[in-house]
């Protein structure tokens, strides 16, 4: 007797599942990253000994194990800094490097810089130049003097008046123009709409925190200002720019949760930065009151402060004028260190003011005052 799968017109469902596991695009997953770089190799290892710069953190780590092995009288578990080789150098002498003879048969360009394991990306370097680009930015920057040490036209770009005035002005600069292909700027740039142009800025050359602090002091007139979690680099590029214009000596801003000089903040400060000493310190905290050991008053702008902008009598002597982040303003500690809290007075309706308006607003009273 025929059964159900004899009639017609039947509905054949397949009754296949699904594979199980990853699949597609998502089975790289699974594959490893490659055989991990041994303690001595990894920059951020207190065992690291390797030929390339020490990082800060690593060599924090190695003096605090100094630090607990002599206090318990054990040799201390740490690296050799610059007694193994790290680098991809020309001849491959690191354990597992490539010589120059085996990458050429490999077909391969020689490599430079730290070796990470295979499978695994290096991060980008905090001194790696930077790329600005956009017509009009790179437009503006070159008018603003921003250094720059290549300039980038996309082949078939469609020449306009800024592309002309682009290119004459990098050629008078002696900047070497280089014309590459679309896709290349695209690979430089990482896939941000740059209408095939794009200028090379070298990384910020920043001030010593002691030295930018000993030149204010020999000034007549000292004023430093300082930045406490400005992270929009177009307000700290304004910032400069007020603060130079205005007589202050130098401007210092944290190494962390900051914005520092990339090529945005030197366009908007229209070529300050070239003249105005610019520092970072590890914790901003510390600097203040060191700068107060020197004899400088250190001024916190606060919508709260307790003194008003018009009514700062310090605004005479050596100052620090302290300007809050966009959102939180001054840090607790930041604020609890200043010896003065500054408000500026606004009408009501107005709660509070763009951090780099807020500097320009207080650094003219200062001068205002000095200048009186």
């Amino acid at each position: 007797m025929p059964g159900n799968s004899q009639r017609r017109n039947i509905r054949q469902v397949s009754k296949k599942t699904a594979a199980k596991g990853t699949g597609g695009k998502n089975k790289d997953t699974l594959k490893g990253r490659g055989k991990t770089l041994p303690a001595d190799e990894r920059p951020w290892h207190k065992a690291y000994s390797g030929t390339e710069k020490l990082p800060s953190k690593t060599a924090w780590k190695q003096d605090k194990e100094r630090k607990a092995a002599a206090a318990e009288g054990r040799t201390p578990k740490i690296g050799k800094p610059g007694t193994k080789d790290t680098t991809w150098g020309k001849g491959g002498t690191g354990k597992g490097t490539p010589t120059r003879r085996t990458q050429a048969a490999r077909g391969a360009a020689t490599r430079t810089g730290p070796r990470v394991s295979p499978g695994r990306k290096s991060a980008t370097p905090k001194d790696a130049p930077e790329l600005l680009v956009g017509r009009n930015p790179v437009v503006e920057a070159l008018r603003a003097h921003v250094p720059a040490t290549a300039l980038y036209v996309a082949q078939g770009i469609d020449v306009d008046d800024r592309i002309t005035e682009i290119v004459r002005t990098a050629g008078d600069r002696g900047i070497p123009i280089l014309e590459i292909s679309r896709a290349e700027l695209d690979r430089l740039t990482g896939g941000v709409l740059h209408q095939g142009v794009g200028i090379q800025v070298p990384p910020f050359a920043y001030e010593s925190f002691e030295d930018l602090l000993a030149a204010s002091a020999e000034h007549p007139e000292p004023l430093l200002v300082a930045l406490d979690g400005v992270t929009d680099p177009r307000n700290l590029g304004a910032v400069i720019r007020s603060a130079a214009a205005f007589g202050a000596q130098g401007i210092f801003v944290p190494e962390r949760r900051a914005a520092g000089i990339t090529a945005t903040a030197w366009r908007t400060s229209a070529g300050a930065a070239a003249r105005l000493p610019v520092a970072q310190v590890t914790n901003l905290t510390r600097a203040l009151k060191q700068a107060q050991s020197e004899g400088f008053v250190v001024v916190g702008l606060d919508a709260d402060g307790e003194t008003d902008l018009y009514q700062l009598e310090a605004a005479v002597g050596p100052l620090i004028v302290v300007v809050g982040s966009e959102g939180r303003g001054l840090g607790r500690l930041v604020g609890q260190t200043c010896d003065l809290r500054v408000s500026i007075p606004m009408v009501s309706e107005v709660e509070s003011l763009n951090a780099s308006v807020a500097a320009a607003v207080a650094l003219a009273e200062v001068a205002r005052r000095r200048a009186a």
